[in-house]
């Protein structure tokens, strides 16, 4: 039996990033749960030129490649660091080039990062609306991280380890039992919503 395919992209120009620490830890969690095959890239993986891509066809292969590995994926984690209040342009640009029905129904779990807990809605009030178009399954708990929430580039606040554990649960049942059933947050998870 293959294992089901985890993606992770985090929208960070660099690495390590805080997004890229969210991403993984995700990761971590879901494939605790469940024997996955996980990748992971960073949009600094899709190489150069990806700005100036108006379709698919103009793609960097680099690029390609990455937008063929989210569409075929079981289940996404996706990130971004927020600036002015939203998810970076070079993460939508990537998405406009997906195929709409590719995302239809599978699972995604969004995580985001951003300087304070201001932007902590982003992932409501951006991302959501963005894969709700798709029709993807978005899993019911997000994880947002301000800085004050990493230790040495790694996630240690308590409330954001807790979302992560709950995010990757999540996801890891989804791919596992197929189904909704027992993936609701706890309630602790839901009090730290308006982190």
């Amino acid at each position: 039996m293959t294992r089901p395919r985890l993606v992770g992209f985090s929208a960070n120009l660099q690495r390590p990033s805080k997004t890229r620490a969210l991403v993984e830890a995700v990761a971590q969690e879901a494939a605790a749960g469940a024997p996955l095959d996980v990748r992971l890239f960073d949009f600094v993986d899709t190489g150069s030129g990806i700005g100036a891509a108006w379709s698919r066809d103009a793609l960097p292969l680099p690029a390609r490649r990455i937008v063929e590995a989210i569409e075929g994926a079981d289940a996404l984690i996706v990130g971004s660091p927020v600036y002015k209040g939203s998810y970076t342009g070079l993460f939508k640009h990537l998405f406009d080039l997906i195929d709409p029905a590719a995302l239809a129904n599978k699972p995604v779990a969004i995580v985001a990062t951003g300087g304070g807990p201001r932007h902590a809605l982003v992932v409501e009030h951006a991302f959501r609306p963005l894969f709700g178009f798709f029709g993807a399954l978005q899993i019911p708990t997000t994880v947002y991280g301000s800085d004050a929430d990493f230790t040495d580039g790694a996630p240690t606040d308590p409330g954001v380890r807790e979302r992560i554990a709950q995010a990757g649960g999540q996801l890891s049942a989804l791919l596992t039992r197929g189904g909704l059933a027992g993936i609701r947050p706890a309630p602790a998870a839901l009090a730290a919503v308006g982190r």
